[in-house]
């Protein structure tokens, strides 16, 4: 066991929460369950107590794997873990890499792109419901939270796992392979677009969304084939990027099972 808050397992652990390199930290055991049973590859188990029936399954699934399981005190859980109140165990693991022309192959295509969405926990959310409302991909930009980053990680609830979600350095040029690959172009829009309701969202779609307060940039705004918007009172500004992501992309999720 682990006893040393000194040994170098902390300081790897905390320099993965910092985010930004090929792998991702893992906090909980749901997100850890989540990516294993999703073939996601892990490497590192870090685990402080003895687990239940159901958490011995998972860490049994991630060693025949190859995750090398460690244990450590709650000295050092504390220590590694990003969170307050730590649930037992974190793990490291390596992001996986999906090349954008996964994400248009699907018929009809319906790509998410998140444009300078900068709070993990909205990106998180996104995630989350692009998975359940059956979207075929997402593209996150450089400006936006990274969708691997432990805040978004916990947000997506291990939805990530499942829906092929790549960032995109280039968004001019996302944009353009989308409209290469027969994809409308749709812009989110607070005010003066089409309605949600009076859009088609049945063929294959790139939807488009920006942050709360400044919204799209304008070359994207000018790059879409069209802009939609979410009726609402005209008492309210916009709306929760989050949020405004669910309407539309339940609208589509209903107008594709006619």
């Amino acid at each position: 066991m682990i006893t040393s808050r000194q040994h170098p397992i902390v300081k790897e652990f905390r320099e993965l929460a910092r985010g930004g390199g090929p792998a991702m930290l893992l906090d909980g055991w749901h997100l850890l369950a989540e990516a294993v049973a999703a073939g996601v590859r892990v490497d590192t188990v870090a685990l402080c107590g003895p687990p239940t029936a159901a958490e011995q399954i998972t860490i049994d699934r991630a060693q025949r794997a190859g995750a090398r399981v460690i244990e450590v005190s709650g000295s050092v859980l504390n220590a590694i873990s990003p969170v307050k109140s730590p649930t037992g165990v974190v793990a490291r693991a390596l992001r996986p890499e999906i090349e954008a022309k996964v994400l248009l192959k699907p018929s009809p295509a319906l790509v998410l792109s998140a444009i300078g969405v900068q709070d993990p926990g909205n990106v998180g959310a996104i995630v989350r419901t692009a998975a359940a409302a059956g979207c075929t991909g997402i593209m996150v930009d450089e400006a936006s939270a990274d969708p691997w980053g432990w805040k978004a990680l916990r947000a997506s609830m291990g939805s990530v796992f499942y829906v092929p979600v790549i960032r995109n350095p280039n968004v001019m040029q996302s944009i353009e392979a989308c409209r290469a690959g027969g994809l409308q172009i749709v812009a989110a829009v607070p005010r003066n677009g089409t309605s949600m309701h009076e859009l088609d969202f049945r063929g294959p779609m790139a939807l488009l969304l920006g942050a709360e307060g400044t919204g799209l940039p304008q070359p994207v705004l000018k790059a879409a084939n069209v802009r939609v918007s979410i009726p609402m009172s005209a008492s309210v500004e916009s709306l929760n990027v989050a949020v405004a992501a669910a309407l539309l992309l339940y609208e589509a999720r209903r107008q594709r099972r006619r």
